[in-house]
């Protein structure tokens, strides 16, 4: 699972810098599937949070 939240994570920054880049270097907008990618950076965060939440020590 941590593998899947790092990967989603960094796929969800990638995408959010992209459409800075896209936005500074031409007059277009961005596509929705590029604002759909951005998802992914929110939805990395939650799996991570899962991930250490389920793999944490249990308390005594």
């Amino acid at each position: 699972m941590l593998l899947a939240a790092l990967t989603s994570f960094g796929l969800g920054v990638l995408a959010i810098a992209s459409m800075f880049v896209i936005m500074l270097v031409s007059d277009v907008s961005p596509g929705i599937w590029l604002y759909l990618a951005a998802m992914l950076c929110p939805l990395g965060l939650l799996l991570g949070v899962v991930h250490a939440l389920r793999s944490g020590r249990r308390a005594r």
